[in-house]
C-alpha cells in the first residue's frame, strides 16, 4: 500500500512552480509582443501566433501527455516535459525570423503538454490519502496557474524594458534546470502496460490547429470564402475522426466513458469559456496600455501587477474556504458573472483614458471573477475520477481551458481587427477594436455562467468536505 510522503509539501512546491511556469509561458510574451513584432517582422494579425503556437501544441497534446503520464510514470514524463520546454526556450530566444519564433513556441507547448498532466497526477499521488490535505494542495496548485499567467505580464515587462525580449524565454533555462535537479522530491511509480493512441493525438491536435488557423485567417481572406469554409470543415472532420477513433480502439487516448463522471462535462465547459474570456482580456489590455495609453513594457507589466496580488490572495485564502462551505457550482457561476462585469467595464475604455480610471478597477473586478471560478471548476472536473485516470482528467481540463483560450483569442482578435484594432497609430480605431473584444469576452463569460447554472448539479458542503475527489491510493509503491 502507499505510504504518506514526508516531503510531500516540498514536492508540492516543485509542482506548483512547474504549473506557475507552464502557464506563465502563455502570458510572459504579452508585453514583449510589440518589440518582437518590430524585430521579427510579424504583422498585427499574425502576431497572435506567438501565443497561439504555444497554446495549440499545449492544448492539442495535453491528452497525450496525460496518457503517457498514466502509462510511463508521471515523474518520468515530468522530467521529459521540462527537457523539451528548455529546448524550445533556447530556440525561441535565439530566433531571428518569425517562423523560427513560432517553431520555438510550439516546442515549448509540447513540453508544457507533458508537464501539466504529470504534475496533477503526482499531486494526486502525494495527497489523496487525506481529502482535507488534497483540497488545500489543489487550492495552492490551482492558484499557481492564473497567478503565473498574470505574473508573466509583469515579468515580461521587466525583461523587455531593462534587457531585451529574448529574456522572456531565457529565464526558463535556469529555472528548468533547477526544477530538474529537484525532481528527487517527487514520487516514483513504475510504468504499466498499455497502448499509446498516436493517431488520436495527431487527429485532435491537427483539428484544433486547423480550427484556430481558419479563425485567425478569416478576417484577411473572408469568412465566406471557400478557403475558410474548407478549413473549418476540415477541422470538424479531424475532430470527428478523433471521436470515432476513441470509440473504436481498445486503448483510446480519451476513453469516452470518462464523460459519465458527474460534473466533468459542465465543469470543462465552464473552463473552456473561462479561458475564452480571460486570456483575451489580458492580451488586449496589454495592447491598450501600450498602443493607446503609450505605456512602456515595464510600466504596462507593473500596471497589471495588482491583479496578481488579488488572484493569489483570493485563491489561497478566500476561494478555498468558500468552496468548502458552498461547493463549486455557486462559485463558478458567480465568478463567471463577476468576470463578465469586469469585462463589460473594460469595454468602456477611451482613447484619452487613464489607467487608474479606465483599466485598474475593471481589471480587479475581472480578476476577482477569475479567482472565484478557476479552482472550483478545476476541482469539479477532477472530483469523482479514479486515481488511475488522474492524468487523463488533468489532461482534459487543461485541454479545455487552453482550447478555449486559443479559439477565444483567435475569434476576438479577428473581431478587434475588423473594428479597427489593426490601424496602428489611430488611437480611436485601436480603442474601438479593443472595446469590441472586451464586450465579446464579457458575453462569453456571461454565457459560461448561465450554462453552468443550468447544466451543473449543485452540491452542498459537509463541514468543509464538499465535493471531495474520490481518488484513492492504488496498490503501488510510492517512494521519494
Amino acid at each position: 500500500m502507499s505510504t504518506v510522503n514526508p516531503r510531500r509539501w516540498w514536492a508540492l512546491l516543485v509542482l506548483a512552480t512547474a504549473q506557475f511556469m507552464v502557464i506563465m509561458d502563455t502570458s510572459i510574451i504579452g508585453v514583449a509582443l510589440p518589440e518582437m513584432q518590430r524585430d521579427l517582422g510579424f504583422s498585427q494579425g499574425d502576431l497572435q501566433w506567438v501565443f497561439n503556437a504555444y497554446v495549440i501544441a499545449f492544448g492539442g497534446l495535453l491528452l497525450l501527455g496525460g496518457r503517457l503520464s498514466d502509462l510511463l510514470g508521471a515523474r518520468r514524463i515530468f522530467v521529459s516535459g521540462w527537457t523539451v520546454l528548455i529546448a524550445g526556450s533556447v530556440v525561441a530566444a535565439a530566433a531571428t525570423t518569425a517562423w523560427v519564433e513560432v517553431l520555438g513556441r510550439a516546442v515549448q507547448g509540447v513540453g508544457g503538454a507533458l508537464i501539466a498532466p504529470a504534475s496533477m497526477t503526482l499531486l494526486m499521488m502525494l495527497f489523496s490519502h487525506d481529502p482535507r490535505e488534497l483540497g488545500k494542495a489543489l487550492a495552492l496548485y490551482g492558484a499557481a496557474a492564473p497567478a503565473g499567467g498574470t505574473a508573466g505580464v509583469f515579468l515580461g515587462g521587466v525583461f523587455t524594458e531593462w534587457a531585451s525580449w529574448p529574456w522572456v524565454f531565457i529565464i526558463y533555462i535556469p529555472i528548468g534546470v533547477a526544477t530538474l535537479l529537484a525532481t528527487g522530491l517527487l514520487p516514483s511509480v513504475a510504468s504499466r502496460r498499455g497502448a499509446i493512441d498516436v493517431l488520436g493525438a495527431a487527429s485532435v491536435t491537427a483539428g484544433l490547429a486547423l480550427a484556430v488557423f481558419a479563425v485567425v485567417r478569416a478576417p484577411e481572406v473572408g469568412w465566406g470564402t471557400g478557403q475558410t469554409v474548407l478549413e473549418l470543415i476540415g477541422a470538424a472532420v479531424l475532430l470527428g475522426l478523433f471521436l470515432v477513433i476513441q470509440r473504436s480502439i481498445k486503448a483510446p487516448l480519451m476513453p469516452l466513458g470518462v464523460w459519465r463522471t458527474p460534473g466533468l462535462a459542465p465543469s470543462n465547459l465552464a473552463m473552456t469559456l473561462l479561458g475564452a474570456a480571460w486570456i483575451p482580456m489580458w492580451y488586449f489590455l496589454n495592447l491598450y496600455l501600450q498602443q493607446v495609453l503609450g505605456y512602456g513594457a515595464f510600466a504596462s507589466g507593473a500596471a497589471l501587477l495588482p491583479m496578481t496580488g488579488l488572484l493569489m490572495l483570493f485563491m489561497t485564502v478566500v476561494t478555498a474556504r468558500l468552496l468548502g462551505r458552498f461547493g463549486p457550482k455557486p462559485l463558478i457561476v458567480g465568478g463567471l458573472f463577476v468576470l463578465a462585469a469586469g469585462l463589460l467595464w473594460l469595454a468602456a475604455v477611451e482613447p484619452t483614458g487613464t489607467f487608474v480610471v479606465d483599466a485598474l478597477p475593471a481589471s480587479l473586478v475581472a480578476a476577482l471573477g477569475m479567482s472565484l471560478a478557476y479552482i472550483p471548476a478545476m476541482m469539479a472536473a477532477m472530483s469523482g475520477v479514479p486515481q488511475e485516470q488522474a492524468g487523463l482528467a488533468s489532461g482534459i481540463v487543461n485541454t479545455t481551458y487552453q482550447v478555449g483560450s486559443a479559439l477565444g483569442l483567435a475569434a476576438l482578435t479577428a473581431l478587434a481587427t475588423s473594428q479597427g484594432a489593426g490601424e496602428l497609430g489611430d488611437l480611436s480605431a485601436l480603442t474601438d477594436g479593443f472595446s469590441a473584444a472586451f464586450l465579446a469576452a464579457a458575453a462569453i463569460a456571461a454565457t459560461g455562467g448561465l450554462l453552468t447554472a443550468l447544466l451543473m448539479r449543485g452540491s452542498r458542503s459537509t463541514h468543509g468536505k464538499a465535493h471531495e475527489p474520490t481518488a484513492r491510493p492504488q496498490n503501488e509503491s510510492v517512494t521519494t
